[in-house]
């Protein structure tokens, strides 16, 4: 207990410690209780952290404000109205058409697992295999049952989140940065008087959190757009669905490119058997991938995120159980952002009492 109490009154003596962890309490509750309320404000809050970069680029070259703002959120309708009407319909019946062939591709990988049991007599009887069916066609079943049970509700909740986001999100992003300086200014009159430490924390990782989300986005349109005139030169089905789940699959390191790997594999023999095609299929999907890893991301981050790849892979973990897709897509700008903290937390720790003790004759 002495070495907590004493923990407790060398942290807290230092105002600007005290005034830090306030403000991470607040924020970090805020989020829990409000998160879902407040959800839109905080897309909205994103997009405009992500587009200051642009409008500044506007204003470097003599554009005003309102002109540069104005701009940028015309460009980013335009972009959603493309996704809204030309890409999401066209992964609609992408998806319509996978699913109108999932029976005729389940009964060929059960035609190929019951060939097992003739190549590798020693490893699978037939007995297991057809087990094996039996288990994987109940689960199907069920699995549709339950979507065919709950796509109406889901479909009315989507819609209406949609339309909620498609009316306040542009509309709070374009007062976010018009009036950015005077939001701010607001919001630090109503900040604690002590606040070096949270400013110190809050400038190392601006730099990093901004250029991470930027390249992470400018990675998926590239990998995405790549990966589509990939597949469709080569002729595969679902291109645009391969590719979009190609390109969104950059957003989780290492696992991602991983997990896209086995549908892929999977619709290319279904479609060509082991012949050249799947081959070619498979040899463009990994140049794709190395080319992203070893060229595309140190071009776009380079020393942007200094972390190990086991803390990455907690912190992925960690935020995706807390935020889901969200906790996933800013796990790693998370985690360096908790790593700023733990930094500049041990430039401002105070010597143990006994150091200071023995510090002071020398001193004098």
């Amino acid at each position: 207990m002495e070495l907590i109490r004493s923990w407790f009154r060398r942290t807290f003596n230092d105002p600007q410690i005290a005034a830090f962890i306030v403000l991470m309490v607040s924020g970090l509750a805020a989020l829990l209780l409000l998160g879902n309320a407040l959800a839109p404000v905080i897309a909205a809050l994103v997009i405009a952290y992500l587009l200051e970069g642009v409008v500044y680029a506007f204003e470097r070259f003599g554009v005003p404000r309102l002109l540069a703002v104005t701009v940028v959120i015309l460009f980013l309708t335009a972009f959603l109205v493309l996704v809204l009407f030309a890409l999401i319909p066209m992964l609609y019946r992408q998806v319509a058409q996978l699913v109108d062939q999932l029976p005729a591709i389940l009964a060929q990988g059960q035609q190929l697992l019951l060939q097992l049991p003739e190549h590798y007599p020693q490893l699978f009887s037939e007995e297991q295999i057809r087990q094996i069916l039996d288990a994987a066609r109940r689960d199907i079943t069920e699995w549709g049952q339950r979507v065919v049970a709950s796509v109406t509700v889901q479909s009315l909740l989507v819609l209406g989140t949609l339309a909620v986001y498609a009316v306040l999100v542009p509309f709070l992003v374009f007062f976010f940065l018009k009036d950015k300086r005077s939001l701010l200014e607001w919001l630090s009159n109503h900040l604690p008087r002590h606040r070096a430490l949270a400013s110190e924390v809050w400038g190392e990782v601006d730099l990093q959190i901004g250029n991470y989300v930027r390249g992470k986005f400018i990675e998926i349109l590239i990998v995405w757009f790549v990966t589509y005139v990939t597949f469709s030169l080569l002729g595969l089905q679902f291109a645009m669905l391969l590719a979009v789940a190609t390109g969104l699959s950059v957003i989780i390191p290492y696992i991602g490119a991983f997990t896209i790997t086995l549908p892929v594999a999977m619709i290319a023999y279904f479609q060509y058997g082991l012949s050249d095609p799947f081959i070619y299929a498979v040899i463009a999907y990994a140049i794709i991938q190395v080319l992203d890893g070893n060229v595309l991301v140190p071009l776009l981050f380079s020393e942007v995120v200094n972390l190990h790849p086991v803390a990455i892979i907690v912190s992925i973990l960690v935020f995706g159980g807390i935020w889901g897709f969200w906790g996933i897509f800013f796990a790693i700008p998370l985690a360096t952002f908790i790593q700023a903290i733990i930094k500049a937390w041990m430039r401002r720790k105070p010597p143990p009492e006994p150091e200071r003790a023995a510090a002071a004759p020398e001193e004098a």
